[in-house]
Formats: structure tokens, C-alpha cells, sequence
């Protein structure tokens, strides 16, 4: 039997394509393990998949200077020595890797065990952590066609990203069902990433009263992030996370407004749903969403709002935009070549299957 350990984490973005491909995986035959941080939010996800999860120590990697980053080098080393006891018990034929702090002491670990890795690569520009975890990888797959020039040594392959099958299976009467929402407006769906975002949940409901009239909203406001006031606001909706039910809710939506992970626009992409999106500004990250957002947008498939120049003006006007012109983001979506990447990355894994 061949054998896989899959690995990556911090956010949902690093893990829910390694749960689009685990069913792939075992119709292939691959017995499948996931080593994922102690205690991270990937644990509890992965678990829901029925495959063993082991936790390594996992610190974080900043590009600025920050006392923690010293006491973090000695958890990296912890993990990497992990890792490599736990890759060395399992003796898999492959690691793929997602990205995310926790896959740099997996790679390594596969390193010091002369396992095969695979990685991927969600934005435009290499992370951090993929950066780190390259230079010990057979192949890097990329989301993004510009992304393979930034990758080295003639490593990358553009194959897409792999999209979860269970997107695909939402019951728009469950979604309205479950939001308490008549079907008498469109709905909006906002998402602010898997931990939420408080810029873009204050601006929206900052609007409540000028967008309720016309759209129904169920927001999707990350953990912590619920406004009680607003819990019997009719026509508004908000979780913290869905997942199970998420479907349900892509199939209800007629927009979506969202940061512009990578992962996350990828599946509105799949599902043909007009965005707004707004990306992380460069003094909160990197600037790769920003890029994401911009070759989106480049594409017809988004409109895009710059964080910091956001006024409640331009965020009214442009929802009420994206919504009027939905079709044609919808047939620029239908006409892309852009699809699933469960079979290319497939590809790849099985020919770097020891």
C-alpha cells in the first residue's frame, strides 16, 4: 500500500485543499496521514476526515523583527526533529505540502528521511514558509500561472488548485432554510477569512440599513467576531464559521464579498460567483492578496476595493455594482480555462510516489 502524509496549516486556506484531495488519494490507493500543529485549528478539521493526525511543535516565521522570533527558531527545531521521528515511523512514499508555519519542519523532516516532497503554492509570490520549504521539494505546484517564474530551479507547475467536491453539492432551499431569508431578495455572502476580519465586518454592517432593503446577508464573521445586537436583525444572518453547511450557503449566494485568499477566490471561482473583493493591505501582510485580487480583477471575474481608501460610500456603490453586472463576471467566470486542480496535482504526487 503507497503511503502520504499530507501537511500544512494556520488557516483554513492551508488545509481545505488537502481535504479536497484525500478522497482522491485513498481511490488511488494511498493510505493517508496528516501532520498538522498541536492544538491548531487543522486538527479539528482534518479529524472530520477519518485519518490520523499527529501534532508537531510549530513556531511562527515573521519577516520583522519581533523578540518571539529567537524562542520560535528552538519550537521550529523541536518540530523539525518531530516530524522526522514521526515521517521515519510512517514511512510514506510521498509528503505533500500545502504551505502554512507547521509544513516547514514536515519538509525538513522528509528531508532527513530522503522522502519525496510535493509542494503547493496558493498566491502569485512565494510565502515565507514555502520559501523555506522549497529548496527540499521535487516539484512545487502553483494556483497561479505568473507564480511558476518565481519558483526556482525549474521547479513550478501550473496545475490550479484543488477544489473540495462538497462545494458542489449545496441546496440553495437548505441555505435560506437555515438563514431564516424569504428567497424575495438576492443574497450577499460575506467572508472574512477563516479568523474573520474586522475591517470589512465593520463596514458592512456600518451599511445595514442601506443594503438590507434590497439583499439579504448572512455574513460568515470569524470567531469572537459575532455583534449580539445584531442577532434578530431581519434579513442579516452571522456566524462565526460554517463548515458542513457551507454548500448550502454558496448555493444560496448571488455575490460574494471576500478577502482575496487565494483559496477562497479559487472556489467562488469554481462555483461562478461574482466578487468583491477586499484584499489584505501591504502594512497586514505581504501584498499577496493584493496581487490575487488584481489578476482576478484583470480576468472579469472580481471587482476589487483597496482596504485603505475604503469609504462607506465605495463599498455601497460598489456591491450595488457587482450585483447589477453579475452576469457578466459569471460569464467571464464560464469561459475561463481556469479548473479544478485535483488531477493535475495528482499527477504530480504520483509521479513523485517513490
Amino acid at each position: 500500500m503507497k503511503k502520504i502524509v499530507l501537511t500544512g496549516g494556520g488557516t483554513a486556506g492551508h488545509v481545505t485543499p488537502n481535504i479536497a484531495l484525500i478522497p482522491y488519494l485513498k481511490k488511488e490507493g494511498y493510505d493517508v496521514y496528516y501532520i498538522g500543529s498541536k492544538g491548531g485549528m487543522e486538527e479539528e478539521l482534518i479529524k472530520k476526515c477519518d485519518i490520523p493526525y499527529y501534532g508537531v511543535s510549530s513556531g511562527k516565521l515573521r519577516r520583522y523583527f519581533d523578540k518571539k522570533n529567537f524562542s520560535d527558531i528552538f519550537k521550529v527545531l523541536k518540530g523539525i526533529m518531530q516530524a522526522k521521528h514521526i515521517i521515519r515511523k510512517i514511512k510514506p512514499d510521498v509528503v505533500f505540502s500545502k504551505g502554512g508555519f507547521v509544513a516547514v519542519p514536515v519538509v525538513v523532516g522528509a528531508a532527513l528521511n530522503k522522502v519525496n516532497v510535493v509542494c503547493h503554492e496558493s498566491d502569485i509570490t512565494p510565502g515565507l514558509a514555502n520559501k523555506l520549504a522549497m529548496p527540499f521539494a521535487k516539484a512545487v505546484c502553483t494556483t497561479f500561472p505568473e507564480a511558476v517564474k518565481h519558483i526556482k530551479d525549474n521547479k513550478g507547475i501550473y496545475t490550479g488548485t484543488p477544489i473540495r467536491d462538497m462545494l458542489f453539492t449545496g441546496k440553495k432551499e437548505k441555505g435560506l432554510e437555515m438563514c431564516g431569508f424569504s428567497d424575495n431578495k438576492p443574497v450577499i455572502l460575506i467572508m472574512g477569512g477563516s479568523q474573520g476580519s474586522v475591517k470589512v465586518n465593520n463596514s458592512v454592517r456600518e451599511l445595514l440599513s442601506k443594503l438590507l432593503p434590497k439583499y439579504d446577508i448572512v455574513h460568515l464573521c470569524g470567531k469572537g467576531n459575532l455583534d449580539e445586537s445584531l442577532s434578530d436583525k431581519e434579513g442579516y444572518k452571522q456566524f462565526e464559521y460554517i463548515s458542513d453547511e457551507l454548500p448550502d450557503l454558496f448555493a444560496m449566494a448571488d455575490m460574494v464579498i471576500s478577502r482575496a485568499g487565494s483559496n477562497a477566490i479559487c472556489e467562488f471561482l469554481a462555483l461562478h460567483k461574482p466578487m468583491l473583493l477586499i484584499p489584505l493591505g501591504k502594512n497586514a501582510s505581504r501584498g499577496d492578496q493584493i496581487l490575487n485580487a488584481e489578476s482576478f480583477k484583470k480576468q472579469g471575474f472580481a471587482e476589487v476595493i483597496d482596504e485603505e481608501k475604503m469609504t462607506k460610500g465605495s463599498l455601497f456603490d460598489t456591491i450595488n455594482r457587482v450585483y447589477e453586472n453579475r452576469q457578466s463576471y459569471i460569464d467571464a467566470m464560464e469561459s475561463s480555462q481556469a479548473s479544478d486542480g485535483i488531477k493535475s496535482v495528482m499527477d504530480i504526487i504520483k509521479a513523485a510516489t517513490k
